[in-house]
């Protein structure tokens, strides 16, 4: 099979990039709007781009109807945001929070998932993530009609000790992260190797 991109839809073109890539890694992102109105929500297109600052990304799509998400109306009004990382005890809380709720509803308390305030933004942090990086806004990219890349620059982290190994870094079993496949699949991150690099 050979597929022109330049001859099919937007939401086929979708379809094919998320059942072809991945396993994705998840940012679970927690926003706070201007009004002080907590937010949370999943986002599969995401990735860690630099370490000289460190920053990290993420892409919210608009809603069906072209309108933007709270997450991406939050972090254009605050200029902060929270990723927390998804361990396999949370995969249930995460996959619910990408619920579809009215704008300024806040998906902690609609679904009461815990809180913790963070320490350098205004956003807080998931209690239960393993790991949670508190971002302030380093640019937003708009890619075509339905997309913006976030840029963040990591400005404090939150590491649950229980996940840390004895040099002190985090431990891929202890932290048991799930990813994003196509369709509702999701992988843990229980089958690992290592291979030396040359």
């Amino acid at each position: 099979m050979l597929i022109d991109f330049n001859l099919i839809s937007q939401r086929e073109a979708y379809g094919w990039m998320v059942n072809s890539i991945g396993p994705r890694p998840i940012a679970w992102v927690s926003t706070i709007s201007k009004n002080g109105v907590t937010n949370l929500g999943p986002f599969s297109f995401f990735q860690a781009v630099a370490t000289n600052p460190p920053v990290l990304m993420f892409v919210p799509r608009t809603n069906r109807d072209g309108s933007k998400k709270d997450t991406l109306l939050n972090i254009e009004a605050v200029k902060e945001f929270v990723v927390n990382v998804v361990s396999f005890a949370d995969a249930s809380a995460m996959n619910q929070s990408s619920t579809t709720l009215p704008h300024e509803e806040s998906e902690f308390e609609f679904l009461k998932i815990e809180s913790t305030p963070s320490i350098k933004i205004k956003p807080p942090r998931v209690s239960s993530a393993a790991i949670a990086f508190e971002c302030v806004l380093h640019d937003i990219y708009p890619v075509g009609e339905s997309s913006h890349v976030i840029f963040g620059r990591i400005v404090h982290a939150y590491l649950n000790d229980s996940i840390l190994s004895e040099d002190g870094l985090p431990d891929p079993a202890k932290l048991d992260l799930v990813g994003r496949m196509g369709r509702d699949t999701y992988v843990r991150t229980t089958n690992r190797f290592d291979l030396d690099r040359p």
